[in-house]
């Protein structure tokens, strides 16, 4: 059984349909990229995976109960969201913004445990912020706010962990970090679903890519079957060429481009 499973799913902003008819399913142990153009609906897909909104057709089930009857304190044990921009206007310090994301652990008016402690500074220190646990968070630089909420939803130690672009206002060296850390967890049994814009990184990390176009799922399957030329020009539109790369062990992508004559 699939850990979650959506069938038909469709989602509209009144007359315009942005999720249309998709269906896929999510297995322990596996890295999913959710790749495709900008306006494609990767996000509202995730909005609805993370049960943020409501399909207005087809259904959505969790570890074979469907998503609507899990509380959001349940849902929060099953799945963690990175997401694309974070803002949080209050002066809390960074350990304690890890930390919230051992909260749908602490029963209620709990204090943190000495594990909850354990499991939050590990995550800073596999994200590489461990160093800023006494800053506050509204002095941070926006590539270490990102990385600050990356190890909260890591610390929050769920199954199931959503990235949506949540590499994409950082470095290089950062947003490897944050790839190989989530792709330790994958190793370890968990699932990883990203919605990604960098093929070459989707290819290098991913199991399984999820292509989307125009709302609909135009292909799923391994990045070697679905990264390849004529595929990425009918979504995307560019001249391109898939090769392997023997330095990491993928195929990857370069595309061609011509500057036009004046």
């Amino acid at each position: 059984m699939a850990f979650l499973d959506a069938h038909n799913i469709s989602y509209a902003y009144g007359d315009n349909a942005v999720v249309r008819d998709v269906s896929l399913a999510l297995e322990p142990g596996k890295f999913y990229g959710l790749i495709g153009p900008n306006g494609s609906g990767k996000t509202t897909l995730l909005d609805l995976l993370i049960a943020n909104r409501r399909p207005s057709t087809g259904t959505i089930s969790l570890k074979g109960q469907e998503l609507e009857s899990y509380s959001r304190q349940k849902l929060a044990r099953q799945m963690a969201l990175i997401p694309q921009e974070f803002d949080l206007g209050f002066d809390f310090r960074v350990s304690e913004i890890v930390l919230m994301g051992r909260h749908p652990h602490i029963p209620r008016f709990a204090s943190p445990g000495p594990e909850d402690l354990a499991v939050s500074q590990e995550a800073m220190v596999a994200l590489a912020v461990d160093h800023l646990g006494d800053r506050l968070i509204t002095a941070l630089s926006g590539g270490e706010k990102q990385r600050v909420v990356a190890a909260r939803a890591l610390a929050q130690d769920t199954p199931l962990l959503i990235m949506d672009e949540a590499t994409a206002n950082l470095d290089i060296q950062h947003t490897i970090q944050i790839f190989q850390v989530v792709r330790r967890k994958v190793e370890q049994g968990g699932i990883v679903l990203a919605a990604i814009h960098d093929l070459n990184l989707a290819a290098a990390f991913c199991d399984e890519i999820f292509l989307l176009k125009e709302g609909r799922l135009h292909a799923a399957g391994p990045p070697e079957e679905i990264l390849v030329p004529t595929t990425i020009d009918q979504v995307f539109a560019i001249n391109c060429q898939a090769t392997f790369n023997n330095f990491n062990q993928s195929h990857q992508i370069s595309f061609q481009w011509r500057q036009e004559k004046s």
